[in-house]
C-alpha cells in the first residue's frame, strides 16, 4: 500500500481580512498523492481576532502540530520556509491630501536644498567656467550653452536612475529604491519573525 505523503510549503506573507478564518490552502501551497486533498486544503488553521493587531505569524510546527492531530496517519513534509507573516487589513482612513501636499512640498525642497548644496560644496559654477574657458578660451559669468544642458542632463539623469516617470517604468529592473525598500522589507519580516518565536519561547517557558 502506497504510503499516504502531502508536501507543503508555506507563503512567506499574505494579507487577509481582519476578522478572516485562515485555512492550509490560503498559507500554503499543497500537493500529494491522497484522494482527500481538497479536505486537507480547507483545513482550519487560525481565526484572526482583534488581539492580533496589524501582524500575526503562523509557525510550521504549529501547522504540523495541527495536521498531525486531524489526520495522524498522513505523512507530512514542510518544505520552504518555517513561518508565513499574516498582513492583517484594518479599516484604513482615506488619506488626507492636505499632508500628501506637505509631505510632497517637503522632499522636493529637500531635495532641492541638497542638490544646490552639493553643487556649491564643489563650486559647480567655477567647473563649468573653467570648462567654457577651456573650450572657447574666453571667460565668461555665465557660460548657459554649459548649465542648460547639465541641468536637463541632471534631471534626465535621476529619471533614469529611479526606473521610473510617474507610473511608467522603462525596463524590468528594480531602481535602487526598490531594492533598498525590498531589504527594508525584509529586515522587517525577519524582525517580526524573531520576535514572535521570541514570545513564544517566553510562553512555553
Amino acid at each position: 500500500m502506497e504510503e499516504e505523503k502531502v508536501y507543503i510549503r508555506l507563503k512567506k506573507k499574505i494579507a487577509v481580512a481582519s476578522t478572516q478564518l485562515i485555512r492550509l490552502r490560503d498559507i500554503s501551497y499543497i500537493t500529494g498523492n491522497i484522494s482527500y486533498l481538497p479536505q486537507v486544503e480547507n483545513l482550519k488553521i487560525y481565526q484572526i481576532t482583534e488581539e492580533d493587531k496589524n501582524v500575526s505569524i503562523i509557525d510550521g510546527f504549529h501547522l504540523l502540530k495541527t495536521l498531525v492531530h486531524q489526520y495522524p496517519f498522513l505523512t507530512v513534509e514542510l518544505l520552504g520556509a518555517t513561518q508565513v507573516i499574516i498582513e492583517i487589513k484594518k479599516n484604513n482612513k482615506k488619506a488626507n491630501i492636505f499632508i500628501i501636499l506637505l509631505v510632497w512640498l517637503l522632499l522636493c525642497i529637500g531635495s532641492a536644498m541638497a542638490i544646490i548644496n552639493f553643487h556649491y560644496d564643489v563650486s559647480m559654477k567655477e567647473v563649468h567656467q573653467g570648462l567654457y574657458y577651456l573650450l572657447t578660451g574666453e571667460k565668461i559669468e555665465k557660460p548657459l550653452w554649459i548649465q542648460i544642458p547639465y541641468s536637463i542632463g541632471l534631471g534626465l539623469g535621476m529619471i533614469l536612475f529611479f526606473n521610473h516617470i510617474f507610473k511608467k517604468r522603462f525596463n524590468e529592473e528594480p531602481s535602487p529604491l526598490e531594492v533598498e525598500m525590498f531589504n527594508y522589507q525584509q529586515d522587517l519580516d525577519n524582525y517580526l519573525i524573531y520576535h514572535e518565536n521570541s514570545l513564544n519561547k517566553q510562553h512555553d517557558t
